[in-house]
């Protein structure tokens, strides 16, 4: 198991409890995950008036037309179940005065059924309540500090991970390492999400898909030169009555459609007024809600309570990774990934909000209990010599400035010649998705093309890019 957020601690937990024993390599302490700092909720239909169809129609109309559909009936109809096993283990979630869920609403969803805790620090809650369940687990072995450096692969099977610590053989590895979020230089996630899983499982001889969708989060902080420049303000304080104004201080925009359509309508207003950021205005919110949220912001030298504060888009979450099927397997047998470093075809060209986290939860299970059927290999093959390498300031610089939130083919075909393997193999995606749609927009192409709904640009270890439709 590699990766210590949410998915890996989840996917570890489920696999030790069906009897199996678990080694889990983090790069960092499990308490310091991107995970850790997760603002948003999960998503289930909890209440009588909502229900798993409600949840599949919003996945699937925010999804762009690009949703699998298995993935996304396998999640709404598993999601409550979710909620409620994390429940009956201790996670304190949101409830409201009487005693129920709190629910919230975030951007496409029709219903509230966003399940929090602490307002803004679910990732806290539950990764911190997980890592201890994981530590009592006598099954699961963790080595934190530790990194992975390659797979133990020959190009036909995975054998196990190759770390700086030594190599470690299994029958089967799951890779958690979360996304590539922060290839991009303005960003919300932790600088360690690189992308760095989906190399390791590229050079190893697995495929990856729908690299060319990031989301790009509406709403990061917009402080250029400082330290807090693409900090997150969470969608769920727009739900509560945030608004975004133009120069103007104008209302221009819903603040509670899919993300990507915000985030269109930001990056127009800003060329309309000549601007690098917008403002948002939390005037009407109770602190008290999202303590962290202001605790940030005051931080930052903002009084967000006096004035509205500056936001501008920033590369959030990417919808591609290691192309998967709905119990984790990759195309390389005795591969597996979940989490965000996965793609099941589950958030379409534009991920619903807070489905992310139910994601971890309810494929996590599945990889788990499929990954204990892995034959054990008669013999290992011999370590591969190829290692790990991270991707420059300069790459981070390209990826930003040539594959951000507005894209040309120019552009993309400078990064197919970068050092950094994702770097190219999300620039031959986006050059093959010829339109726009949900997180990629080509300015040559604006439309979305409908002969293109439901295919998927698949790369294999090869580099080059294929098409494929995913039931």
């Amino acid at each position: 198991m590699v990766g210590g957020g949410a998915a890996g601690l989840w996917t570890a937990l489920r696999a030790a409890e069906l009897g199996g024993r678990v080694c889990l390599v983090s790069r960092t302490p499990l308490s310091l995950s991107a995970s850790f700092w997760a603002q948003g909720g999960l998503a289930a239909a909890l209440e009588p008036d909502d229900s798993p169809e409600a949840h599949a129609a919003d996945t699937i109309a925010a999804g762009r037309g690009l949703c699998r559909p298995s993935a996304v009936r396998a999640l709404v109809e598993e999601a409550p179940a979710i909620v409620r096993d994390l429940q009956a283990r201790g996670i304190v979630l949101d409830l409201d005065h009487e005693g129920r869920l709190a629910l919230g609403l975030e951007g496409g969803h029709a219903a509230r059924r966003i399940v929090h805790a602490g307002g803004s620090q679910t990732g806290h809650e539950l990764t911190s309540k997980l890592a201890a369940m994981v530590a009592a687990q006598e099954r699961i072995e963790v080595l934190e500090r530790t990194s992975a450096t390659a797979l133990w692969s020959d190009g036909e099977r995975c054998h196990g991970v190759i770390t700086d610590a030594g190599p470690i053989a299994a029958p089967a590895c799951v890779l958690a390492t979360g996304g590539a979020a922060a290839l991009w230089r303005r960003t919300t996630n932790p600088r360690g999400a690189i992308g760095a899983g989906m190399v390791l499982a590229s050079a190893a001889g697995a495929d990856l898909a729908d690299l060319e969708f990031c989301q790009f989060h509406p709403t990061a902080l917009a402080l250029p030169g400082t330290k807090f420049d693409g900090a997150l303000i969470t969608e769920a304080i727009r739900g509560e009555g945030a608004a975004l104004l133009d120069a103007a201080g104008e209302r221009f925009t819903d603040e509670l459609a899919p993300r990507d359509a915000v985030t269109a309508a930001i990056l127009k207003q800003m060329r309309a007024d000549g601007t690098d950021s917008v403002r948002l205005d939390l005037r009407r919110i109770d602190p008290a809600r999202f303590p962290n949220v202001f605790a940030s912001l005051a931080e930052a030298g903002l009084d967000p309570r006096r004035e509205p504060v500056p936001v501008a888009p920033a590369a959030h979450y990417t919808m591609g990774g290691v192309a998967v099927d709905l119990d984790g397997r990759s195309s390389l047998p005795g591969l597996y990934a979940v989490g965000e470093c996965a793609c099941t075809g589950l958030h379409g060209a534009n991920r619903l909000a807070s489905n992310s986290l139910s994601e971890c939860f309810v494929f996590g299970a599945r990889a788990a209990a499929a990954a204990l059927g892995e034959p054990r290999p008669s013999r290992l093959p011999d370590p591969p010599q190829w290692r790990f390498e991270p991707p420059s300031e300069e790459t981070r610089d390209a990826v930003w400035r040539r594959a951000g939130p507005l894209r040309n083919p120019d552009d993309l075909a400078a990064l197919i010649s970068n050092p950094y393997p994702l770097a190219r193999l999300l620039a031959r995606s986006a050059i093959s998705r010829r339109e726009s749609r949900g997180g990629h927009l080509r300015v040559d192409h604006p439309e979305t093309d409908p002969a293109l709904d439901g295919l998927h640009v698949v790369v294999g270890p090869d580099g080059e890019a294929r098409r494929e439709r995913w039931e």
